[in-house]
């Protein structure tokens, strides 16, 4: 006698959950447009990695021999990985089968994904579509109600809580997202949707109309239309392949865990590369605006640039980069936008980026145009104070090294949001600074005598003019309140220089990190 029955019914049991929600669902998830969760798997990693946990979890039926009839796999499909020879732990929700709600098994495999991803010390990748839990709650009996879990279980958010601070997370929406799978999606250090098929929502439009009396599709209550101006989305994809692109890139400038740093990716950019363009980017005239993204592009390492959250808080430019391969954060102001002041959004934004760049240890490189808080009712109502603010204590509290490169104007509260502790801080010759915007005091300081004069106006810009000289760069270098004023085409090789410079640093406070209080 042998074990060949039973080792037979494990192949089977594995090809019958191969077939996920069967031909018919699989079938209706193309024609809306969209991949299975094992399509998008086999995707997105590196050919052959996926290592599946619990492949054949899943509800069976048996028949009057106690043979198995059928079965219905988990709705959450998990597993180990490779992603450009990286390892990850990723899962997501199966709308093929339940649309997405979990059945028992997949609610198990649902809560274990962080745990897993802790234990390993791996990132996370979750790729979703799919509801929370129905009315009935996950057991398979309809005759009773829901009992809920254990007083002594321990809250599946605790888990969720624990990988932001540890490991990288990566979520995408890919379908419709809501309940539990849209609180996973937003619990994450980037987020992208996919621009026509996904939609986020706290509950989906039969439940917004029990409630409202109104009706209104997915798409109207939580499209990517919305997400990506309000901050629940830090990008959009155009297709599902521009998503998987985007959660690679993201994970290029990421460390495996905050137990490592960033590995070094040379690109052949030589640090010395002068870009003549710079010279005269800046205008003469302060009130004319310019594209800080191509002073970017012309810095740091060549195709490096990956911006996050674009349309949400634009006054503000995050993301990340390359300074001779090493692994960088961007902050940096956009004039073409409230002339770069920090608005409430950009100072949400400012908060949540730096404390990403600090929890895994990356640089960051400020390029400074800061004209000071967004100002008017709008602002006010919007509490611009109490954001920009804490914008202001997350940098002065962050841990990462500096380095900030006054590019332009460096004025207010809002200005000290772009310096880190014990930062490197380089000037480029069209910088100026001061505690007002030179407009806004000359308006305040002088009131009176421009009020007094024969020509209001003239003598404001009178005084303006002669307020410019004050406000360079030259007497703050003279005190030594800079490192260096510096040739804008050599910002390059001052930042890449800075950035090997750091190394040592950088391993230090990896092996000692700031005890927290």
């Amino acid at each position: 006698m042998n074990w060949k029955k039973e080792t037979d019914e494990i192949k089977i049991r594995k090809k019958l959950a191969k077939k996920q929600g069967g031909h018919e669902a699989v079938t209706l998830q193309h024609a809306k447009g969209r991949l299975t969760l094992r399509e998008r798997i086999d995707k997105l990693i590196d050919k052959g990695s996926f290592q599946e946990q619990g492949e054949i979890a899943g509800e069976i039926e048996t028949n009057e021999k106690g043979e198995l009839k059928s079965l219905t796999p988990a709705n959450f499909i998990l597993g180990f990985a490779k992603i450009d020879g990286r390892s990850v732990v990723l899962g997501g929700e199966d709308f093929t089968v339940k649309g997405g709600s979990p059945n028992p098994a997949g609610l198990r495999k649902s809560v274990y994904t962080e745990d897993l991803a802790l234990t390993y010390k791996m990132p996370l990748i979750r790729l979703h579509e799919g509801g929370g839990g129905s009315v009935a709650g996950p057991a398979k009996s309809k005759n009773r109600g829901y009992g809920g879990d254990p007083v002594f279980s321990r809250s599946r958010f605790k888990s969720v809580a624990e990988t932001l601070k540890e490991i990288p997370v990566v979520s995408a929406a890919l379908g419709p997202v809501a309940g539990l799978p849209a609180a996973r999606f937003v619990a994450s250090h980037f987020r992208v949707m996919t621009k026509r098929t996904a939609q986020l929502l706290v509950a989906g439009p039969a439940v917004v109309e029990r409630a409202f009396g109104k009706k209104m599709t997915k798409e109207e209550l939580g499209g990517s239309h919305i997400h990506r101006l309000n901050g629940v989305t830090d990008n959009v994809a155009d297709s599902e392949e521009e998503a998987f692109t985007q959660i690679k890139q993201f994970l290029s400038y990421m460390p495996q865990s905050i137990y490592e740093l960033t590995l070094r990716k040379e690109i052949g950019d030589p640090i010395d590369r002068k870009e003549e363009d710079l010279l005269s980017i800046i205008p003469k005239d302060r009130q004319k605006s310019y594209e800080m993204r191509e002073i970017i592009r012309k810095v740091f390492d060549k195709d490096s640039f990956f911006e996050m959250t674009k349309s949400f808080g634009r006054g503000i430019i995050t993301g990340f980069a390359r300074l001779d391969g090493f692994s960088v954060g961007i902050l940096a102001n956009d004039s073409n936008f409230y002339a770069g002041s920090m608005s409430a959004d950009g100072a949400r934004k400012t908060t949540r980026f730096v404390k990403l760049c600090d929890t895994f240890h990356i640089p960051i490189v400020s390029l400074v145009d800061e004209p000071g808080f967004l100002i008017g009712p709008e602002a006010e109502l919007q509490a611009t104070i109490l954001h920009g603010t804490e914008a202001v204590l997350a940098v002065t509290e962050s841990n990462v090294p500096w380095s900030s490169v006054m590019i332009r104007k460096s004025f207010g509260v809002a200005a000290a949001a772009h310096y880190g502790p014990e930062g490197y801080v380089l000037a480029w010759p069209s910088a100026e600074s001061g505690a007002l915007p030179l407009e806004g005091g000359v308006a305040v300081a002088f009131k009176k005598e421009i009020a007094a004069a024969e020509d209001p106006e003239a003598k404001r810009k009178e005084i303006e003019e002669s307020m410019v000289k004050l406000q360079n760069p030259f007497p703050r270098a003279e005190s030594f309140s800079v490192h260096e004023i510096i040739d804008p085409r050599e910002t390059r090789k001052y930042l890449a220089q800075w950035a090997e410079r750091i190394q040592p640093q950088l391993k230090a406070k990896l092996l000692h990190p700031k005890v927290e209080t």
